[in-house]
């Protein structure tokens, strides 16, 4: 394969070193982005700050509100499925004018039998 072949519409490969401090400890490595637009270091990083944020926050609400990451569904298209459903019901809970979080919206619904 050539490198075209393997990574179509490769125009740069990027690299940001990322370096953590907790406590005493300080740790550092370094982390390479296939992009397909060629960018300065500063747009790079701030794409990816973009990106990380984006994922983190959904993630954490997602495993937080709805308990995603302790699922058991391993099945066929059933973890797939259920995560649409979770997306979906975050979708809906967001824009509801009633205070409380997330979670607590959620908890209303279920107990709501209409």
């Amino acid at each position: 394969l050539t490198r075209t072949d393997a990574w179509p519409g490769l125009k740069a490969i990027g690299a940001i070193t990322r370096r953590r401090e907790v406590a005493l400890k300080t740790t550092e490595e370094t982390v390479y982005y296939l992009i397909s637009a060629p960018m300065d270091a500063a747009r790079l990083n701030a794409t990816v700050r973009a990106h990380w944020s984006t994922r983190n926050a959904l993630h954490w609400v997602l495993d937080v509100t709805m308990n995603e990451d302790a699922s058991r569904n391993r099945k066929d298209h059933g973890p797939q499925n259920l995560a649409l459903l979770r997306r979906m019901a975050l979708n809906v809970a967001r824009p509801e004018g009633s205070k409380g979080s997330t979670k607590a919206k959620i908890k209303r619904v279920r107990w709501d039998d209409a």
